[in-house]
C-alpha cells in the first residue's frame, strides 16, 4: 500500500544522509510524537493546506510503500474520539521505502547522493499522473480478478447448474485475488529496480 508524508526538502536530504526520516509532522520529531504522521492519497493535500501553507521553504511530497518499511503502520484517529484516521508509522522510515518524492513548488529540490532508489517516475512527474497511473493499475487488477471470478462462475454453471456459479464464483476469487497481488508486487519491484 502506498501512504504519503509531507515533508520539508531539508528534513528529507537530512534522513537520506542519515539512513532514517525521524520527523513526526511540523515542529515535532518521532521521538516527542511517538509516530510518524502519514496521509493516504485522499489525505495528504488537505495536510498540506492545513498545516504547511505557511512555509516557505521547499516541501516535498515522500510516497512510501509500507510493505517496505521495517516499522507496523497503524490506522488511528488524528483526535481523539474523531472518526477520519490516518496512517501513523510507529517508528523511522527507511529512505529505501520511499518509492517517489514529489517537489510540491516551483523551487527544485537538490538531491544528496541517494542511500536508495529514490523516484522510479520521471523527475517532473506530478501528483495526479502518479495517482491517475496507480488508480489504472489498481482497475487492470481489479478486472482480472472480476473475469477470473466470471469464468469461474460459468464453468461451474456449466457443471452443476445448482451449486456450480457459486462454488466458481469463490474458486476464482482464490484463484484471482493471489494472482492480483502477485502481478502487483512485481510491478513494485520492476518500478523501484528501475529508479
Amino acid at each position: 500500500m502506498r501512504i504519503f508524508h509531507v515533508a520539508t526538502a531539508a528534513d528529507w536530504r537530512a534522513a537520506q544522509a542519515s539512513g532514517r526520516y525521524t520527523t513526526s509532522t511540523r515542529g515535532r520529531t518521532l521521538a516527542e510524537e511517538g509516530f510518524v504522521h502519514a496521509a493516504r492519497g485522499d489525505q495528504w493535500q488537505d495536510v498540506r493546506r492545513r498545516f504547511y501553507a505557511d512555509v516557505t521553504e521547499p516541501l516535498v511530497l515522500l510516497v512510501i510503500d509500507t510493505d517496505l518499511l521495517d516499522a507496523p503502520v497503524v490506522e488511528e484517529p488524528a483526535v481523539a474520539g474523531g472518526t477520519e484516521t490516518f496512517p501513523h508509522v510507529y517508528g523511522s522510515i527507511t529512505p529505501a521505502a520511499v518509492v517517489s518524492v514529489v517537489p510540491l513548488d516551483a523551487t527544485p529540490v537538490a538531491p544528496v547522493t541517494p542511500v536508495a532508489p529514490v523516484s522510479p517516475v520521471s523527475p517532473g512527474a506530478s501528483f495526479s499522473s502518479l495517482f491517475l497511473g496507480e488508480v489504472f493499475h489498481r482497475l487492470l487488477l481489479a478486472g482480472l480478478v472480476l473475469a477470473v471470478v466470471v469464468v469461474g462462475a460459468v464453468v461451474g454453471r456449466a457443471v452443476a447448474p445448482a451449486w456450480g456459479p457459486l462454488l466458481g464464483t469463490i474458486a476464482g476469487l482464490v484463484v484471482g485475488m493471489p494472482v492480483a497481488v502477485v502481478l502487483d508486487r512485481r510491478r513494485d519491484r520492476r518500478l523501484t529496480d528501475r529508479a
